[in-house]
Protein backbone atom coordinates (compact mmCIF):
# COMPACT_ATOMS: atom_id res chain seq x y z
CA UNK A 1 0.00 0.00 0.00
CA UNK A 2 1.05 3.25 -0.93
CA UNK A 3 2.51 5.72 2.27
CA UNK A 4 0.32 9.06 1.86
CA UNK A 5 2.71 11.06 3.68
CA UNK A 6 2.20 9.59 7.26
CA UNK A 7 -0.76 12.02 8.22
CA UNK A 8 -1.82 12.15 12.37
CA UNK A 9 -5.29 10.80 12.06
CA UNK A 10 -7.36 10.96 15.06
CA UNK A 11 -10.34 8.00 15.36
CA UNK A 12 -12.60 8.63 17.63
CA UNK A 13 -14.29 5.46 19.24
CA UNK A 14 -12.53 1.96 20.38
CA UNK A 15 -14.44 -0.80 19.54
CA UNK A 16 -14.38 -3.05 16.66
CA UNK A 17 -14.76 -0.97 14.17
CA UNK A 18 -12.34 1.73 14.98
CA UNK A 19 -9.76 -0.67 16.10
CA UNK A 20 -9.53 -2.55 13.01
CA UNK A 21 -9.31 1.02 11.30
CA UNK A 22 -6.03 2.00 13.48
CA UNK A 23 -4.74 -1.06 12.98
CA UNK A 24 -4.63 -0.55 9.00
CA UNK A 25 -3.59 2.91 9.19
CA UNK A 26 -1.17 2.67 11.36
CA UNK A 27 0.63 -0.45 9.19
CA UNK A 28 0.83 1.87 6.32
CA UNK A 29 2.86 5.03 8.44
CA UNK A 30 0.31 6.99 9.92
CA UNK A 31 0.46 8.60 13.64
CA UNK A 32 -3.10 7.35 14.82
CA UNK A 33 -4.50 7.77 18.09
CA UNK A 34 -7.64 6.19 18.93
CA UNK A 35 -10.04 8.74 22.00
CA UNK A 36 -12.17 5.90 23.82
CA UNK A 37 -15.03 7.54 26.05
CA UNK A 38 -14.74 4.96 28.54
CA UNK A 39 -12.51 3.63 30.82
CA UNK A 40 -10.97 0.56 28.66
CA UNK A 41 -11.87 -0.14 24.66
CA UNK A 42 -13.80 -2.26 22.95
CA UNK A 43 -16.20 -3.00 25.97
CA UNK A 44 -19.04 -4.58 24.14
CA UNK A 45 -16.55 -6.67 22.37
CA UNK A 46 -15.66 -8.13 25.96
CA UNK A 47 -19.40 -8.34 27.03
CA UNK A 48 -20.29 -10.58 23.89
CA UNK A 49 -17.31 -12.53 24.40
CA UNK A 50 -18.36 -13.50 28.41
CA UNK A 51 -20.26 -16.62 26.87
CA UNK A 52 -18.10 -17.52 23.87
CA UNK A 53 -16.97 -14.83 21.69
CA UNK A 54 -18.89 -15.21 18.11
CA UNK A 55 -16.33 -13.78 15.96
CA UNK A 56 -17.70 -14.90 12.42
CA UNK A 57 -19.98 -17.67 10.41
CA UNK A 58 -18.47 -20.61 8.39
CA UNK A 59 -21.49 -20.71 6.27
CA UNK A 60 -20.86 -20.58 2.50
CA UNK A 61 -19.42 -16.84 2.04
CA UNK A 62 -22.38 -16.39 -0.97
CA UNK A 63 -24.60 -16.94 1.81
CA UNK A 64 -23.01 -14.81 4.56
CA UNK A 65 -23.09 -11.82 1.97
CA UNK A 66 -26.70 -11.99 2.11
CA UNK A 67 -27.57 -11.55 5.44
CA UNK A 68 -27.86 -8.46 5.81
CA UNK A 69 -30.78 -7.20 4.07
CA UNK A 70 -31.40 -4.11 2.82
CA UNK A 71 -27.89 -2.87 2.99
CA UNK A 72 -26.19 -6.12 1.03
CA UNK A 73 -25.38 -4.75 -1.72
CA UNK A 74 -23.63 -1.85 -0.31
CA UNK A 75 -21.70 -3.49 2.28
CA UNK A 76 -20.74 -6.79 -0.18
CA UNK A 77 -17.23 -4.34 -1.67
CA UNK A 78 -16.52 -4.21 2.24
CA UNK A 79 -17.16 -7.91 2.83
CA UNK A 80 -15.22 -8.76 -0.07
CA UNK A 81 -12.64 -7.32 0.99
CA UNK A 82 -12.10 -8.59 4.79
CA UNK A 83 -14.63 -12.11 4.56
CA UNK A 84 -14.84 -14.50 7.70
CA UNK A 85 -12.10 -16.25 6.45
CA UNK A 86 -9.92 -13.02 6.66
CA UNK A 87 -11.35 -12.62 10.24
CA UNK A 88 -10.12 -16.08 11.30
CA UNK A 89 -6.52 -15.79 9.36
CA UNK A 90 -6.61 -12.05 11.36
CA UNK A 91 -7.00 -13.83 14.68
CA UNK A 92 -4.89 -16.32 14.19
CA UNK A 93 -2.08 -13.79 13.40
CA UNK A 94 -2.54 -13.01 16.93
CA UNK A 95 -1.94 -15.75 18.21
CA UNK A 96 -5.95 -16.87 18.51
CA UNK A 97 -7.14 -20.17 16.96
CA UNK A 98 -10.54 -20.83 15.96
CA UNK A 99 -13.15 -23.82 15.46
CA UNK A 100 -15.98 -24.05 14.14
CA UNK A 101 -19.25 -25.07 16.48
CA UNK A 102 -21.90 -27.41 15.43
CA UNK A 103 -24.35 -24.15 14.41
CA UNK A 104 -21.55 -23.51 11.79
CA UNK A 105 -20.30 -20.46 14.38
CA UNK A 106 -16.63 -19.49 14.50
CA UNK A 107 -15.50 -19.30 18.08
CA UNK A 108 -11.45 -18.72 19.35
CA UNK A 109 -10.68 -22.06 20.92
CA UNK A 110 -9.99 -20.03 24.38
CA UNK A 111 -13.74 -19.19 23.68
CA UNK A 112 -12.68 -15.50 25.85
CA UNK A 113 -12.89 -12.21 23.71
CA UNK A 114 -9.88 -11.16 26.26
CA UNK A 115 -6.56 -12.90 25.33
CA UNK A 116 -7.46 -12.09 21.91
CA UNK A 117 -7.75 -8.17 22.37
CA UNK A 118 -5.02 -7.86 24.74
CA UNK A 119 -3.04 -9.38 21.74
CA UNK A 120 -4.49 -6.77 18.92
CA UNK A 121 -4.45 -3.78 21.75
CA UNK A 122 -0.75 -4.50 22.12
CA UNK A 123 0.06 -5.19 18.58
CA UNK A 124 -1.73 -1.70 17.92
CA UNK A 125 0.72 -0.16 20.49
CA UNK A 126 3.61 -1.67 18.79
CA UNK A 127 2.43 0.03 15.44
CA UNK A 128 2.71 3.18 17.21
CA UNK A 129 -1.08 3.71 17.97
CA UNK A 130 -1.85 5.73 20.89
CA UNK A 131 -5.13 4.82 23.13
CA UNK A 132 -6.53 7.84 25.03
CA UNK A 133 -9.31 6.35 27.00
CA UNK A 134 -11.81 8.48 29.14
CA UNK A 135 -11.49 10.98 25.95
CA UNK A 136 -15.04 11.38 24.71
CA UNK A 137 -16.24 13.47 22.05
CA UNK A 138 -19.13 15.89 22.58
CA UNK A 139 -19.47 17.87 19.26
CA UNK A 140 -17.71 20.45 16.79
CA UNK A 141 -16.22 23.84 17.51
CA UNK A 142 -16.41 25.08 13.67
CA UNK A 143 -14.26 22.10 11.99
CA UNK A 144 -12.81 21.23 14.91
CA UNK A 145 -13.88 18.68 17.43
CA UNK A 146 -13.85 18.75 21.38
CA UNK A 147 -13.31 16.03 23.06
CA UNK A 148 -13.93 15.76 26.94
CA UNK A 149 -10.73 14.69 28.78
CA UNK A 150 -9.51 14.37 32.27
CA UNK A 151 -7.79 17.09 32.22
CA UNK A 152 -10.32 19.27 30.37
CA UNK A 153 -11.92 20.01 27.09
CA UNK A 154 -9.08 19.70 24.03
CA UNK A 155 -9.62 20.71 20.91
CA UNK A 156 -8.93 18.48 17.23
CA UNK A 157 -7.93 19.49 13.80
CA UNK A 158 -7.05 17.18 11.50
CA UNK A 159 -7.17 16.66 7.34
CA UNK A 160 -8.91 13.25 8.62
CA UNK A 161 -10.83 12.21 11.25
CA UNK A 162 -12.70 8.78 11.31
CA UNK A 163 -15.33 8.70 13.92
CA UNK A 164 -16.13 4.61 15.09
CA UNK A 165 -18.97 5.13 18.10
CA UNK A 166 -21.72 2.16 17.37
CA UNK A 167 -24.90 2.57 17.66
CA UNK A 168 -27.57 2.84 20.03
CA UNK A 169 -27.66 -0.68 21.49
CA UNK A 170 -25.84 -1.45 25.06
CA UNK A 171 -25.65 2.32 25.81
CA UNK A 172 -23.93 1.56 29.33
CA UNK A 173 -20.90 0.03 27.31
CA UNK A 174 -20.63 2.84 25.66
CA UNK A 175 -22.88 2.94 22.46
CA UNK A 176 -24.94 5.93 23.65
CA UNK A 177 -25.80 7.43 20.09
CA UNK A 178 -24.40 10.81 21.57
CA UNK A 179 -23.60 12.03 18.13
CA UNK A 180 -26.73 11.85 16.57
CA UNK A 181 -27.93 15.77 16.75
CA UNK A 182 -24.12 16.63 15.99
CA UNK A 183 -23.99 14.42 12.67
CA UNK A 184 -28.03 15.94 12.06
CA UNK A 185 -26.67 19.68 12.88
CA UNK A 186 -24.61 19.65 9.81
CA UNK A 187 -26.83 17.64 7.48
CA UNK A 188 -25.95 14.62 7.32
CA UNK A 189 -29.09 11.92 6.98
CA UNK A 190 -29.71 9.43 9.95
CA UNK A 191 -32.25 6.51 10.25
CA UNK A 192 -33.91 6.78 13.29
CA UNK A 193 -32.21 3.52 15.69
CA UNK A 194 -34.49 1.11 16.64
CA UNK A 195 -33.55 -2.29 18.47
CA UNK A 196 -32.39 -5.48 16.09
CA UNK A 197 -31.17 -8.84 17.55
CA UNK A 198 -33.90 -7.91 20.71
CA UNK A 199 -36.66 -9.80 22.52
CA UNK A 200 -40.42 -8.55 22.12
CA UNK A 201 -43.33 -8.22 24.77
CA UNK A 202 -45.79 -10.92 25.38
CA UNK A 203 -48.82 -10.18 27.28
CA UNK A 204 -48.54 -13.66 29.46
CA UNK A 205 -50.67 -14.32 32.46
CA UNK A 206 -49.42 -13.79 35.66
CA UNK A 207 -50.02 -17.85 36.03
CA UNK A 208 -48.01 -18.32 32.58
CA UNK A 209 -44.75 -16.59 33.32
CA UNK A 210 -44.62 -17.49 37.31
CA UNK A 211 -44.11 -21.03 36.26
CA UNK A 212 -42.34 -20.69 32.97
CA UNK A 213 -40.39 -17.48 32.99
CA UNK A 214 -36.61 -18.22 31.98
CA UNK A 215 -37.56 -21.86 30.18
CA UNK A 216 -35.90 -22.58 27.07
CA UNK A 217 -38.43 -23.69 24.10
CA UNK A 218 -35.92 -26.58 22.15
CA UNK A 219 -36.08 -28.18 18.96
CA UNK A 220 -38.82 -25.88 17.09
CA UNK A 221 -38.98 -23.91 14.12
CA UNK A 222 -40.39 -20.43 13.51
CA UNK A 223 -41.39 -17.92 11.10
CA UNK A 224 -43.52 -14.70 10.19
CA UNK A 225 -44.10 -14.81 6.88
CA UNK A 226 -44.55 -18.55 6.42
CA UNK A 227 -41.42 -18.68 3.53
CA UNK A 228 -38.79 -17.36 6.36
CA UNK A 229 -39.38 -20.86 8.81
CA UNK A 230 -35.71 -21.55 10.38
CA UNK A 231 -35.50 -23.54 13.26
CA UNK A 232 -33.41 -23.10 16.75
CA UNK A 233 -34.54 -22.38 20.35
CA UNK A 234 -35.78 -19.02 22.26
CA UNK A 235 -36.39 -18.56 26.00
CA UNK A 236 -39.57 -17.35 27.80
CA UNK A 237 -38.61 -14.42 29.84
CA UNK A 238 -41.34 -12.36 32.12
CA UNK A 239 -41.66 -9.95 29.34
CA UNK A 240 -41.83 -12.47 26.46
CA UNK A 241 -39.69 -14.22 24.74
CA UNK A 242 -35.69 -13.77 23.63
CA UNK A 243 -33.12 -15.89 22.02
CA UNK A 244 -31.27 -16.65 19.11
CA UNK A 245 -34.35 -17.85 17.11
CA UNK A 246 -36.30 -14.53 17.90
CA UNK A 247 -33.60 -12.73 17.18
CA UNK A 248 -33.45 -14.50 13.83
CA UNK A 249 -36.08 -12.54 13.08
CA UNK A 250 -36.05 -9.36 14.87
CA UNK A 251 -36.28 -7.20 11.98
CA UNK A 252 -39.30 -8.36 10.16
CA UNK A 253 -40.87 -8.50 13.24
CA UNK A 254 -40.06 -5.18 14.35
CA UNK A 255 -41.04 -3.68 10.84
CA UNK A 256 -44.22 -5.64 11.00
CA UNK A 257 -45.27 -3.98 14.07
CA UNK A 258 -44.49 -0.81 13.26
CA UNK A 259 -46.56 -1.17 10.42
CA UNK A 260 -49.49 -2.36 11.31
CA UNK A 261 -49.46 -3.07 15.14
CA UNK A 262 -49.48 -6.88 14.58
CA UNK A 263 -46.90 -9.21 15.01
CA UNK A 264 -46.21 -12.78 15.44
CA UNK A 265 -43.61 -15.43 15.46
CA UNK A 266 -45.30 -18.38 14.23
CA UNK A 267 -44.38 -21.93 15.70
CA UNK A 268 -43.89 -25.44 15.02
CA UNK A 269 -43.02 -27.15 18.23
CA UNK A 270 -43.16 -30.02 16.30
CA UNK A 271 -41.07 -30.07 13.01
CA UNK A 272 -40.58 -33.62 12.71
CA UNK A 273 -44.13 -35.00 12.58
CA UNK A 274 -46.11 -34.30 10.08
CA UNK A 275 -49.50 -33.04 10.72
CA UNK A 276 -51.42 -36.06 9.01
CA UNK A 277 -48.82 -38.29 11.72
CA UNK A 278 -49.69 -35.85 14.68
CA UNK A 279 -53.82 -35.84 13.90
CA UNK A 280 -53.78 -39.40 13.88
CA UNK A 281 -51.72 -39.86 17.37
CA UNK A 282 -53.58 -37.10 18.91
CA UNK A 283 -56.98 -39.13 17.49
CA UNK A 284 -55.99 -42.30 19.55
CA UNK A 285 -55.54 -40.83 22.86
CA UNK A 286 -58.24 -41.25 25.73
CA UNK A 287 -60.63 -38.35 26.09
CA UNK A 288 -60.70 -38.58 29.60
CA UNK A 289 -56.67 -38.02 30.35
CA UNK A 290 -55.33 -35.14 31.25
CA UNK A 291 -54.19 -32.51 28.51
CA UNK A 292 -51.11 -32.82 29.67
CA UNK A 293 -50.78 -36.77 29.29
CA UNK A 294 -52.54 -37.22 25.70
CA UNK A 295 -49.71 -33.99 24.54
CA UNK A 296 -46.97 -36.55 26.14
CA UNK A 297 -48.58 -39.84 24.56
CA UNK A 298 -49.67 -38.16 21.25
CA UNK A 299 -47.60 -35.46 19.91
CA UNK A 300 -43.95 -36.24 22.32
CA UNK A 301 -44.45 -32.64 23.62
CA UNK A 302 -44.58 -31.61 27.74
CA UNK A 303 -43.11 -28.87 29.60
CA UNK A 304 -43.28 -25.53 28.61
CA UNK A 305 -44.53 -26.26 24.88
CA UNK A 306 -47.29 -27.70 26.77
CA UNK A 307 -47.84 -24.76 28.59
CA UNK A 308 -47.39 -22.71 25.35
CA UNK A 309 -50.65 -24.70 23.50
CA UNK A 310 -52.36 -23.83 27.06
CA UNK A 311 -52.03 -20.58 27.19
CA UNK A 312 -52.12 -19.65 23.42
CA UNK A 313 -55.14 -21.93 22.43
CA UNK A 314 -58.88 -21.11 23.01
CA UNK A 315 -60.74 -24.99 24.80
CA UNK A 316 -62.18 -26.15 21.87
CA UNK A 317 -58.89 -26.54 19.96
CA UNK A 318 -57.28 -28.06 22.88
CA UNK A 319 -60.11 -30.51 22.86
CA UNK A 320 -60.26 -31.22 19.26
CA UNK A 321 -57.49 -33.55 18.05
CA UNK A 322 -57.48 -31.86 14.30
CA UNK A 323 -57.41 -28.30 15.39
CA UNK A 324 -54.88 -29.72 17.94
CA UNK A 325 -52.59 -31.03 15.26
CA UNK A 326 -52.86 -27.82 13.32
CA UNK A 327 -52.00 -25.62 16.53
CA UNK A 328 -48.71 -27.54 17.27
CA UNK A 329 -47.76 -27.25 13.70
CA UNK A 330 -48.45 -23.14 13.66
CA UNK A 331 -49.01 -21.70 17.28
CA UNK A 332 -48.94 -17.68 16.96
CA UNK A 333 -47.13 -15.84 19.71
CA UNK A 334 -48.52 -12.58 19.12
CA UNK A 335 -46.23 -9.78 20.13
CA UNK A 336 -46.61 -6.50 21.76
CA UNK A 337 -43.38 -4.51 21.46
CA UNK A 338 -39.85 -4.64 20.75
CA UNK A 339 -37.73 -4.66 24.14
CA UNK A 340 -36.20 -1.19 24.77
CA UNK A 341 -33.14 -0.45 22.45
CA UNK A 342 -30.97 -0.81 25.53
CA UNK A 343 -31.51 -4.05 25.96
CA UNK A 344 -30.72 -5.47 22.40
CA UNK A 345 -27.66 -6.75 21.34
CA UNK A 346 -27.59 -4.41 18.28
CA UNK A 347 -29.33 -1.51 16.60
CA UNK A 348 -30.97 -1.26 13.00
CA UNK A 349 -30.47 2.25 11.58
CA UNK A 350 -27.97 5.16 11.54
CA UNK A 351 -26.12 7.08 8.88
CA UNK A 352 -27.90 6.27 5.53
CA UNK A 353 -26.02 4.99 3.03
CA UNK A 354 -26.63 8.19 0.58
CA UNK A 355 -24.84 10.24 2.93
CA UNK A 356 -21.28 8.24 2.57
CA UNK A 357 -19.90 7.83 -0.32
CA UNK A 358 -17.35 5.19 -2.08
CA UNK A 359 -14.65 6.03 0.51
CA UNK A 360 -17.15 5.94 3.71
CA UNK A 361 -16.73 9.56 4.24
CA UNK A 362 -19.77 12.07 4.69
CA UNK A 363 -20.96 13.99 1.61
CA UNK A 364 -21.79 16.85 3.59
CA UNK A 365 -18.43 17.06 5.97
CA UNK A 366 -15.39 15.63 3.64
CA UNK A 367 -12.61 14.54 5.62
CA UNK A 368 -14.99 12.86 8.41
CA UNK A 369 -14.90 9.35 7.45
CA UNK A 370 -17.47 6.21 9.23
CA UNK A 371 -17.18 2.66 10.17
CA UNK A 372 -19.29 0.20 11.67
CA UNK A 373 -22.66 0.57 14.00
CA UNK A 374 -23.25 3.78 12.87
CA UNK A 375 -24.01 3.13 9.66
CA UNK A 376 -27.27 1.96 8.55
CA UNK A 377 -27.45 -1.75 8.79
CA UNK A 378 -28.30 -4.82 11.12
CA UNK A 379 -27.79 -8.72 10.84
CA UNK A 380 -28.54 -11.44 12.96
CA UNK A 381 -26.19 -12.75 15.54
CA UNK A 382 -23.91 -15.56 14.78
CA UNK A 383 -20.24 -13.33 13.81
CA UNK A 384 -21.86 -11.27 11.21
CA UNK A 385 -21.94 -8.19 13.20
CA UNK A 386 -18.77 -8.44 14.16
CA UNK A 387 -17.64 -9.15 10.78
CA UNK A 388 -18.81 -6.43 9.02
CA UNK A 389 -17.62 -3.70 11.86
CA UNK A 390 -13.91 -5.30 11.11
CA UNK A 391 -14.91 -4.82 7.18
CA UNK A 392 -16.40 -1.47 7.23
CA UNK A 393 -13.35 -0.67 9.88
CA UNK A 394 -10.72 -1.95 7.25
CA UNK A 395 -13.24 -0.19 4.21
CA UNK A 396 -13.11 3.39 6.08
CA UNK A 397 -9.02 2.93 6.50
CA UNK A 398 -8.40 2.18 3.13
CA UNK A 399 -11.03 4.60 1.77
CA UNK A 400 -9.41 7.49 4.01
CA UNK A 401 -6.12 6.97 2.45
CA UNK A 402 -7.14 7.18 -0.97
CA UNK A 403 -8.81 10.24 -0.11
CA UNK A 404 -5.89 11.42 1.43
CA UNK A 405 -3.78 10.49 -1.28
CA UNK A 406 -5.71 13.04 -3.76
Amino acid sequence: MENTGGKRIPIIGGGPAGLMAAEVLSRNGHAVTVYEAMPTVARKFLLAGKSGLNITHSEDFSRFSTRYGAANDWLRTSLDAFTPDDVRAWATGLGTETFVGSSGRVFPTTMKASPLLRAWVARLREQGVEILTRHRWTGFDGDALLIETPDGTKTIEADAVLLALGGASWPRLGSDAAWLPWLRDRGVEIADFAPANCGFDVAWSEHFRERNAGAPVKSVTASVTGNDALPGEFVISRHGIEGSLVYAHAGTLREHLSETRKAALLLDLMPGRSLERLTNDLSRQDRKASFSNRMRKGAGIDGVKTALLRELSAPDVLNDPQKLAARIKALPIPLVAPRPIAEAISSAGGIRHDAVDDNFMLRRLPGLFVAGEMLDWEAPTGGYLLTACFATGQAAALGMQAWLAQ
